[in-house]
């Protein structure tokens, strides 16, 4: 039977992960993760240095370990990184130990909620929209399947989505 003590949030850089999961966690009392930070706490780098030395599947071996130990994790938040669901594995986790909600936007809103961002190393293109666009081609359909709750992050409030995602996440509890 699948657990739902944990709420996880997917979806595309930039859609509001880590702002709308602090809120989360705040509304009701957890530990909050943010898978990327885990990875950066533990090796002493950035996300984008990882990338430099090991390249993308350095760094998800890396993602998918402490994706494994944070799901091992009872009553915590976490923010995924956006392509944290590629991997079989991690997919099976989230979807096994926690209600996941799949948090999107559109590439207008992702683009100037990141426009300043400089630790995004596959927005580090000449083309960011494209890049968004095929990202999101690929994904998509990912976000989905793991999916227990889809919510547009990009035209309604944070406190609004915040409010939405606690009403699900109680309706999943009690039809459990």
């Amino acid at each position: 039977m699948k657990k739902l003590e944990n709420i996880y949030l997917i979806g595309l850089m930039g859609v509001g992960k880590t702002t709308i999961g602090k809120q989360l966690a705040k509304a009701l009392q957890r530990p909050f993760y943010d898978s990327d930070k885990v990875i950066e706490d533990l090796t002493g780098v950035d996300i984008p240095t990882i990338f430099f030395h090991e390249g993308e599947d350095g760094f998800r071996d890396r993602e998918q370990e402490v994706i494994k130990e944070l799901t091992e994790m009872s009553e915590i938040v976490m923010a995924t990184g956006g392509g944290s669901i590629i991997k079989t594995e991690n997919r099976e986790a989230l979807k096994n130990s926690g209600f996941v909600v799949y948090l999107h936007c559109s590439i207008d809103k992702i683009l100037y909620r990141t426009r300043h961002d400089t630790q995004r190393p596959l927005l580090r293109t000449d083309n960011p929209r494209q890049r968004l666009q095929t990202l999101l081609a690929q994904r998509e359909p990912l976000y989905q399947e793991c999916a227990d709750f889809k919510i547009d992050s990009g035209s309604i409030p944070t406190k609004t989505v915040v409010k939405s995602i606690l009403q699900q996440y109680q309706a999943a509890l009690e039809n459990q």
